[in-house]
């Protein structure tokens, strides 16, 4: 059996940010896609219906969120 040790730096109880820079990493039109996990029930009912109409993941999610916002609109 193969033991693997790692070493882990604690925290210092202070940092000197005196030459950091306000906004150095800020990105005005940055956009994030946020992964989604989806549980193993959805996914294969999902992945079913992009292999039906040979599609991707992503575009059948955006497509069955588009018209479930289209239900809950007209219930109000």
């Amino acid at each position: 059996m193969t033991m693997i040790i790692i070493k882990v730096n604690k925290m210092k109880k202070e940092y000197d940010f005196s030459k950091g820079e306000r906004g150095r990493f800020y990105k005005d039109n940055l956009v994030l896609n946020l992964p989604v996990y989806l549980d193993s029930d959805n996914l294969r009912f999902v992945e079913k219906i992009a292999r039906d109409k040979k599609s991707d993941l992503s575009t059948i999610v955006n497509q069955l969120i588009k018209e479930n916002i289209k239900i809950a609109q007209v219930l109000k």
